[in-house]
């Protein structure tokens, strides 16, 4: 991908961070009311920064990354509710593309997830950051103890899925792999400025009525998969 790369890495949370703030040991900056870590990890340009949680925290974020820090390329690491039939917790889902659950202007005649006069909805991730993503766990397998990593559609909505049949209807409507509040507001940003982005999560929960007590739970261990995970990609890129 060129040798002039620099990844900005994207975590919501402090957990789905702080592993990768700790291995770029990088120079500290503040902007838009973030703090940006520049540094390196195994050679690798990064700038990684936590943007908060929800969706406009997210594209801010994002597009910050792009105009002002200069990065060529996406990466959204953290936990997600699995939604994919099989799927289970600490298991992975690397995007294939990815959309807003929560998008619904079908009173205006739009399907669900339908942005109105967008020549796009659903944001189509990096192949070859997919394939890379793909390698590297495949590499790193022993590491994520026995789990599985899956190639899906990212469902992002400003809503915490905790309840069944709020689940059952995002996956009527979108058929995604997972479930959670960030991905595609990031995906989109990126899909307006030409970036090459990938959203790349570990499953904390089942986004079921379960869901709030084992996020809770697992979050630690799941922010931690998806940074390890993270590591080994940018080995690939």
């Amino acid at each position: 991908m060129g040798t002039m790369k620099k990844i900005g890495i994207i975590g919501a949370m402090e957990a789905e961070v702080a592993y990768l703030k700790d291995a770029a040991a990088g120079k500290e900056s503040s902007a838009g009311g973030l703090v940006f870590f520049e540094g390196a990890i195994d050679g690798v340009n990064v700038v990684v920064v936590r943007s908060g949680v929800g969706k406009v925290n997210a594209a801010l974020c994002a597009q910050r990354l792009i105009m002002q820090y200069g990065v060529t390329h996406v990466i959204n690491t953290g936990i997600a509710g699995a939604a994919a039939h099989g799927l289970g917790v600490l298991d992975f889902v690397v995007s294939t593309d990815a959309v807003y659950h929560d998008m619904d202007a079908t009173g205006f005649g739009y399907a669900p997830t339908v942005i109105p006069q967008m020549a796009c909805s659903a944001f189509a991730a990096d192949k070859a950051m997919l394939a890379a993503a793909q390698e590297a766990f495949a590499d790193g397998k022993a590491m994520f103890g026995g789990h599985q990593l899956i190639a899906g559609r990212v469902a992002t909505g400003d809503q915490f899925i905790a309840d069944k049949a709020v689940k059952a209807r995002i996956v009527k409507t979108c058929a995604p792999a997972c479930v959670e509040m960030e991905g595609a507001a990031i995906a989109h940003a990126c899909w307006l400025n030409g970036t090459p982005f990938l959203i790349l999560r570990c499953m904390s929960d089942m986004a079921d009525d379960e869901g709030e007590a084992t996020s809770v739970f697992n979050e630690q261990t799941a922010a931690e998969m998806s940074a390890k995970l993270v590591v080994n990609l940018l080995k690939k890129l």
